[in-house]
């Protein structure tokens, strides 16, 4: 049975910095792009970043990019969004969720149940 469990969620003041993790069981996170995504209340489900095939490729959304970093531990199985300079507009659920197919708005094989992050300001 295949699992991803969210990690690391919490509050914090505007400029701190969380961790989050997204740890697999029943898969192999290596074999399959690794995204995550955030879900502010009231709002779609937007995209973070992706980490794929086990660190070979990483990419963000713009808004994020400089502040965020995403990273693996293959012996793990775990996924890392590290999240720095936090902004209360970053406020929202994070998820993480896999994919094998390129584009990040195809339907994802499966997904965590996600770890909330409040920024106050």
């Amino acid at each position: 049975q295949v699992q991803l469990v969210e990690s690391g969620g919490g509050l914090v003041q505007a400029g701190d910095s969380l961790k989050l993790s997204c740890a697999a069981s029943g898969l192999t996170f290596s074999s399959y792009h690794v995204d995550w995504f955030r879900q502010a209340p009231g709002k779609e489900r937007k995209f973070v970043g992706r980490i794929s095939w086990g660190g070979s490729r990483i990419t963000y959304t713009d808004s994020v990019k400089g502040r965020f970093t995403i990273s693996s531990d293959n012996a793990k199985n775990t996924v890392y969004l590290q999240m720095n300079n936090l902004k209360p507009e970053d406020t929202a659920v994070y998820y993480c969720a896999v994919s094998q197919k390129a584009l990040v708005t195809a339907n994802h094989d499966y997904w965590g149940q996600g770890t909330q992050v409040t920024v106050s300001s």
